[in-house]
């Protein structure tokens, strides 16, 4: 079978492809043969800098991917071949809160992940593919989906009628925009695009705001919310962006942490002084997934895939993300 894989510390020019044996499941494993890949920006930052993060070489990169169910191992119930199913970013964390031993099952990372034809999981570390979603659909939802939902719906207990900001248009955040809609949430979001803006507000965004052209975009949000500040952030902007955003959220207000995009010193005591309830999140477990997916299903929600690569073409697909310039999702199909 034809995989991905990164070879060494090169960066996107150190991805190979090559030819490895197909995997037989052992027992409560499964076989998947995938169909497509979806690429978050911890991908790219793997791809990019394995040695950083203790990358094992030949290591195949991408956490996301969904496929079909071609052979059972032992002992697995539940599953049949030909059942379309999405593995999960952690193959060991089925319920209940992380752990060391979940975060080393990671797919992409300490152990190989889903950019191959063929792939063997764990059966506790599949869901099913939500009926009216495609595979490269289907493929969005384990690391970005999750991550906006155990954000939002599992950490910030968010309420219709809340008030979120968003922090520009990539893959969780545009997901987060969806949750939002679904759940009557009103969401801010901000881009430097007044394009990416614009498709925002045809998306169901409450308000919009342009960075670019308002550099306090804190205290704008502030002002739209009668001076109060939002309920909710979801912070994907790292140490640059987080001072901003704990300016913006209320008192007692809730800040799902999860990117890493921008580098900055953080003041601690406006976190104390508001009682602001910061929370890192990273992904989430099987049983949050489930939930999730049920949301989708019965809501209707489809992602949103701004580019679609070929297999062969995986290398681009990497380009096209560190361009930045991407609205929702990349993915690549086999």
């Amino acid at each position: 079978m034809k995989v991905w894989q990164i070879v060494g510390d090169g960066g996107i020019d150190a991805l190979e492809q090559a030819n490895r044996p197909a995997p037989v499941p052992g027992p409560g494993q499964i076989g998947v043969r995938v169909r497509a890949n979806s690429i978050n920006y911890r991908d790219l930052n793997t791809v990019r800098a394995p040695g950083r993060v203790g990358i094992a070489f030949p290591r195949i990169p991408n956490s996301d991917g969904a496929g079909d169910v071609t052979a059972l191992g032992a002992g697995v119930t539940g599953l049949a071949v030909g059942d379309r199913v999405a593995g999960c970013f952690f193959q060991d964390w089925a319920a209940g809160a992380i752990s060391a031993a979940a975060m080393a099952s990671a797919q992409g990372g300490p152990i190989d992940g889903m950019l191959a034809e063929e792939v063997v999981l764990n059966a506790h570390g599949v869901v099913p593919v939500p009926g009216h979603l495609d595979y490269a659909e289907a493929a969005t939802l384990p690391c970005a989906a999750l991550t906006a939902w155990n954000g939002l719906v599992v950490s910030g207990g968010l309420k219709a009628g809340e008030t979120v900001l968003l922090l520009g248009t990539g893959g969780v955040s545009i997901f987060a925009l969806q949750f939002c809609a679904l759940m009557g949430a009103r969401a801010i979001v901000t881009s430097k695009s007044d394009d990416k803006l614009e498709r925002a507000r045809r998306m169901g965004a409450w308000q919009t705001i342009n960075y670019a052209d308002t550099p306090d975009w804190a205290e704008a949000a502030r002002e739209m919310t009668g001076g109060a500040g939002v309920d909710h952030v979801v912070e994907v902007g790292g140490g640059g962006t987080l001072e901003q955003s704990i300016e913006a959220v209320r008192v007692g207000g809730h800040i799902a942490m999860i990117g890493v995009l921008t580098q900055g010193a953080v003041n601690p005591i406006p976190v104390l002084r508001k009682s602001v309830r910061l929370h890192g999140i990273y992904v989430g477990s099987r049983a949050m997934f489930l939930d999730m997916n049920a949301a989708i299903a019965a809501g209707g929600l489809k992602p949103v895939i701004d580019r679609r690569f070929a297999f062969a073409d995986a290398p681009a697909a990497y380009r096209c993300m560190e361009a930045a310039g991407h609205f929702g999702k990349i993915v690549i199909e086999f």
